[in-house]
Parts: structure tokens; C-alpha cells; sequence
């Protein structure tokens, strides 16, 4: 059993979830045809971006609002490889934090339904100059209280 990223607080409000469907690349597999490790990164990026965009907190609209969110922390745990033509979901799992991050999880699964890679991203707020948020922007703040009372 895998033991959570991200433990459940009480209070806090269930995960979000988005998935994103795909299939592996030619260009994206070593000559072995397996998906080169690098690879992963990019597909975190786009379940952050399927959660973005179901969520209305993708990285544009985070821009309009004076904010960028950098990553500060990526780590990724691998359990099977992904092969060439090889279809495959990811799944972002954003949980809830009274801290100005975003906690984001990932979970890579084959067309079998098998976990073949699990991972996590923490990010942080920063203003356009660079200036770190140590509170939520105020649009955020208000995304995460209609999370706390399941109004999304």
C-alpha cells in the first residue's frame, strides 16, 4: 500500500480531481521503446493543466491575477514502464492546504487500469516581481473557500 502524499486533515475539503488520456509518443521512448524517465515531468504538466482548466485555476488566469505558481518540490515514485504507442491516464489529485501552495498528486495508470508511476508537485505563490505570497491572492482565497463548502 502506498502510503498518502498528502494525509487527509479534518476539516479539509475532498481532493479535486482531473484526468487527461493519452498515448506514448515515438519521440518520448528511449531505443529500448520504454518512456524515458524525463518524460514524466511533462506528463504531470498535463494533469496540472486538466486540473487548471476544469478548475478555472489554470496558469493564465493565475497571471491575470498578478500571481505565478513555480514549483518547489517535484518528486515522482516509479513502479512500471510506459511503452511506445502504450495508452495510458493521468490523474491530478489537487488537496486542499490552509498554506498559499498547491499540492498536487499524480497517478499515471496503464490501459489496464495498473499504477505504473505516482508523483507530487508543491507549489508556491509568487507576485509578478517574484515576491513570495506567504497568504493566498485574494482570488485564490475565495477558489478554496467555495472548495471548503463544496460549491465548485
Amino acid at each position: 500500500m502506498h502510503k498518502p502524499y498528502f494525509p487527509k486533515k479534518e476539516g479539509h475539503p475532498l481532493p479535486l480531481r482531473a484526468e487527461f488520456r493519452r498515448r506514448v509518443r515515438f519521440e518520448e521512448v528511449d531505443p529500448l521503446g520504454i518512456v524515458w524517465h524525463g518524460r514524466y515531468p511533462s506528463y504531470f504538466e498535463d494533469a496540472r493543466t486538466a486540473l487548471g482548466d476544469k478548475y478555472c485555476i489554470g496558469y493564465n488566469i493565475l497571471y491575470q491575477h498578478g500571481v505565478v505558481t513555480p514549483i518547489r518540490q517535484f518528486h515522482i515514485d516509479y513502479f512500471a514502464s510506459l511503452r511506445f504507442d502504450q495508452e495510458f491516464v493521468i490523474e491530478g489529485i489537487q488537496h486542499y492546504s490552509e498554506s498559499a501552495r498547491i499540492n498536487t498528486e499524480y497517478v499515471i495508470r496503464d490501459s489496464y487500469g495498473k499504477i505504473t508511476t505516482r508523483g507530487y508537485t508543491v507549489q508556491m505563490f509568487l507576485d509578478l516581481e517574484g515576491n513570495i505570497q506567504i497568504d493566498f491572492p485574494d482570488f485564490f482565497a475565495a477558489f478554496a473557500e467555495r472548495w471548503k463548502r463544496d460549491k465548485l
